[in-house]
């Protein structure tokens, strides 16, 4: 069993779950070192008093706030971690809101709660299971590693999940962040979007997702270390314009609506194909018939005005 990174209380009215917090998540790292090109000579970040030029120890090191004008305040961890002491050990649900409620650009990170003693599983249990049954999560404000969080307590299956959040004014203005945005849609487009969106709707199941940069970078890392070169190859998309929006919209359709109905749009276009050489070959013998008919009425004008040149021979 992994080791918790915090541990405290979940406090809901005169109730508190003793629990222990773990990583839920981790994510797909390559790690790479730092090399001077041309040469095997590692490059290193140190810690260097910038007066003195002389490396120092982390444990000498300590955080300074800088105050504006060349000042700095200096504070100490302790410090920090005795200025919310209650925080620092306690997850205090404020409320319980509907989980449909929250926009998901407010979670931030996921974390397991577990029981942090067998005696008080009991009453995490109960919070879990009734969270589940009302669809809910607690709101709760909590302090790790000398910050303050804002989380959601949530049930998931037989655990209890905390999601840290961004507060309310940690989350930009998309406005002011990217400038104008389109007006709203309608007609005939829109609607063809939407259909486009229920052609590809479908259930979540997240195994079906895999993370390909990572194994294209691996790819890359393992054939250069054979001494071999990879080269891949991938077109960048094209923007649709206008003018070919709804052809775009409509074909995208036929094609999602074929997937679903069990690979039928690799039949269709195969059809299609074959009946191109069919037309091609309709317009041929049309061609060939067109130059027979010509061919002919020349051979019968080259008859008849043979005809009457012996005629005026022989008068």
């Amino acid at each position: 069993m992994a080791r918790s990174i915090w541990s405290g209380y979940i406090n809901f009215g005169l109730v508190s779950v003793p629990v222990g917090l773990y990583s839920a998540t981790q994510e797909h790292n390559l790690d790479f070192h730092q090399f001077q090109r041309g040469t095997s000579d590692r490059i290193r970040n140190k810690r260097v008093n910038e007066r003195t030029g002389r490396e120092v120890d982390y444990d000498k090191i300590v955080k300074g706030h800088d105050v504006g004008g060349g000042e700095y305040v200096v504070v100490e961890q302790e410090e920090l971690a005795d200025v919310a002491p209650g925080k620092s050990r306690s997850l205090e649900i404020s409320t319980f809101v509907d989980l449909d409620e929250i926009d998901p650009i407010h979670f931030q990170k996921s974390y397991y709660l577990a029981p942090s003693d067998a005696e008080n599983a009991s009453s995490y249990a109960l919070l879990r299971d009734a969270l589940a049954k009302t669809n809910r999560a607690g709101i709760a404000n909590f302090v790790m590693r000398g910050k303050e969080y804002l989380a959601t307590i949530r049930a998931d299956g037989k655990v209890l999940v905390l999601e840290t959040m961004f507060f309310a004014d940690e989350i930009r203005d998309p406005a002011k962040e990217v400038g104008d945005l389109p007006a709203k849609t309608s007609g005939k487009q829109l609607k063809m979007a939407t259909d486009l969106i229920e052609a590809m709707a479908g259930e979540w199941r997240p195994k079906d997702y895999k993370d390909s940069y990572t194994e294209r970078v691996k790819k890359l890392v393992d054939t250069k270390r054979k001494g071999k070169e990879v080269v891949f190859t991938e077109e960048e998309p094209e923007a649709t314009s206008s003018t070919d929006l709804v052809a775009a919209l409509r074909a995208s359709v036929e094609a999602a609506r074929a997937r679903r109905a069990g690979g039928g749009g690799a039949a269709k276009k195969t059809t299609a194909k074959k009946s191109t050489p069919k037309k091609a070959t309709a317009k041929k013998s049309t061609a060939k018939k067109a130059t027979a008919k010509k061919a002919t009425a020349k051979k019968s004008t080259a008859r008849k005005s043979t005809a009457k040149k012996t005629a005026r021979k022989a008068a």
